[in-house]
């Protein structure tokens, strides 16, 4: 995997502000991170009966949108692995130049089967909540997801106390503008592997799993996740999908995300600072800890 986060000049804007220090007030540039809709397009059936439908409408920071594409289509369950999934295109035929690169269209093999049902559905996201009105776990053990492996990963305590700084000292778009969230895949030993950042909690998530996806990388028994903020029950659900044993969060888990990290397997950290952090759920996967 590479870790190196590319940015396309869409991510981000320039823009006039008046900054005010006292009762000084001067008028200075300052750059904010991009949102923009991204419609996600499927094409499914056999050759010379395609059909095309609108699946998804998500407000995203530009870039890394195939990924962001695929990784919606697996953890949505729509496709189930690399096979499924032809390729991701950006569509020609909008109807404005500046849609050009705001609508995507992923292409499914001939011999993908998706549920009707879901298609049918036209999801609208946000960058703020995600896909509403999945509240079931059961929903969850619905859409097959592989099952997390129970010898391992280890990782010592010591490397979880790191993640959140070494995330942050590659956040190369949050760096400019302070306004991005970030998903970010670790080795064990805490080897930064891949790292994705947009305005949506859960889109940077998909884009990490989209890019895992596209490289044939799932399922991810070896990696430990780092999420941005708080991790709700659609982080976990994704990270489960994915294959990831151990999901870390800088802020603190809902109920329901402890709920069912618990009964997948998954170990859920939170709070995760350079000195302490909260461990919500299959506590053995850490390692090197003292009783006190």
């Amino acid at each position: 995997m590479n870790a190196s986060v590319f940015l396309p000049p869409t991510s981000y804007d320039y823009v006039t502000v008046h900054k005010v220090q006292g009762s000084a007030i001067a008028a200075a540039s300052d750059v904010l991170a991009a949102e923009e809709p991204l419609e996600i397009r499927v094409g499914y059936g056999p050759a010379g009966q395609r059909e095309h439908r609108t699946l998804s409408i998500t407000m995203r920071t530009p870039g890394h949108d195939f990924e962001l594409a695929a990784g919606f289509l697996l953890t949505e369950g729509l496709i189930a692995s690399r096979q499924d999934l032809q390729g991701v295109l950006y569509c020609p035929d909008v109807a404005k130049e500046e849609e050009r690169e705001n609508v995507v269209r992923a292409e499914l093999a001939p011999a993908a089967a998706p549920e009707l049902p879901r298609l049918e559905r036209h999801f609208y996201t946000s960058s703020s909540c995600g896909v509403c009105g999945k509240t079931s776990i059961a929903a969850v053990h619905a859409a097959a997801c592989p099952v997390l492996p129970a010898e391992g990963p280890h990782v010592a305590a010591a490397v979880i106390h790191q993640l959140p700084e070494r995330q942050r000292a590659a956040q190369a778009l949050f760096e400019q503008t302070g306004g991005l969230h970030a998903a970010a895949l670790f080795s064990p030993e805490g080897e930064l592997l891949l790292l994705r950042e947009d305005v949506g909690r859960h889109n940077a998530l998909d884009k990490v799993i989209g890019a895992a996806l596209l490289q044939e990388q799932l399922p991810l028994h070896h990696a430990v996740l780092l999420v941005s903020g708080r991790a709700s029950f659609e982080l976990v659900q994704k990270a489960v999908v994915a294959g990831i044993p151990v999901l870390a969060a800088v802020g603190a888990p809902s109920s329901l995300a402890v709920s069912a990290a618990q009964d997948f397997g998954m170990t859920l950290c939170g709070f995760v600072r350079q000195d302490r952090f909260n461990i919500y759920s299959h506590p053995w996967r850490i390692t090197a800890l003292t009783q006190s």
